[in-house]
């Protein structure tokens, strides 16, 4: 890796503060967040205005905001992703490091559709393939999805007389156990499947969301009961919450926390 360029890192620095905060800046607010001599951050501001990334706030002298470049390239940025071909990186780096079969799926009506998978070395067959739709109530990624929907969108797709499918002894079937799951879902912000579509087979989901904070997948790590533990479920949650993060940030999500 060649050596980093000091002005493009600091003037890269500037442009992070304005993320922050009620997206506007002085200079010396500047001076005083970066620790930066004066005559620099002028300097740099100066270059930044000119090129039209940061503009002066009306009303407001001295102070300023974002300008219409950094829009337009978050725009391109947006226009180039690819939530299949993003979930499929992200997917591998998450079983290279815990070598166990992970997954990206979408909802559509009360199914998912799995995006992206990515297989253990190990010798286990899973259920799910890239392409292949699943009840989501029978899978982490599912249940995930269905408590990010609001009251009235879940409702709708899954009403109170719903026929919820089986597909091992340990299905969800009913209804309203399904919507106590998924409160304690959203209440923890993870999924967890016990042999409910795979009677060999555990899982942990988490959500990934968009540049709008919308949940728009999940991301899962499947395992199966030989090596599942609840060790190892804890274990596991912490690098599915990760890698649904690093995902999310692949889709221009930014955390607040």
């Amino acid at each position: 890796m060649g050596r980093l360029v000091p002005a493009v890192t600091r003037a890269l620095d500037i442009l992070e503060l304005f993320l922050d905060g009620d997206g506007t800046l002085s200079a010396p607010d500047i001076v005083r967040k970066l620790q930066l001599p004066r005559t620099t951050v002028h300097e740099l501001v100066t270059t930044l205005a000119a090129r039209k990334y940061i503009v002066p706030v009306p009303g407001q002298p001295g102070r300023y905001r974002l300008g219409v470049r950094p829009y337009q390239l978050g725009a391109r940025y947006a226009e180039q992703l690819d939530l299949a071909a993003e979930g499929q990186l992200v997917a591998r780096s998450v079983a290279e490091t815990c070598d166990e079969t992970v997954h990206v799926a979408i909802l559509e009506d009360t199914d998912v559709i799995y995006i992206a998978k990515v297989d253990s070395t190990h010798a286990v067959r899973m259920v799910s393939a890239a392409g292949r739709r699943l009840p989501a109530h029978c899978t982490s990624v599912g249940k995930m999805l269905l408590a990010s929907l609001p009251e009235h969108e879940l409702a709708a797709r899954i009403p109170d007389g719903a026929e919820l499918v089986a597909m091992t002894p340990n299905s969800i079937t009913d209804p309203a156990v399904l919507r106590e799951t998924l409160a304690e879902i959203r209440e923890r912000g993870l999924a967890v499947e016990n042999r409910e579509s795979n009677p060999d087979v555990s899982c942990v989901a988490a959500p990934v969301r968009d540049r709008t904070g919308q949940v728009v997948a999940a991301l899962s790590i499947s395992v199966p009961m030989i090596r599942w533990s609840e060790e190892r479920r804890a274990e596991l949650e912490q690098l599915a919450a990760k890698g649904a993060a690093e995902l999310s940030e692949h889709l221009g999500h930014r955390s607040m926390a």
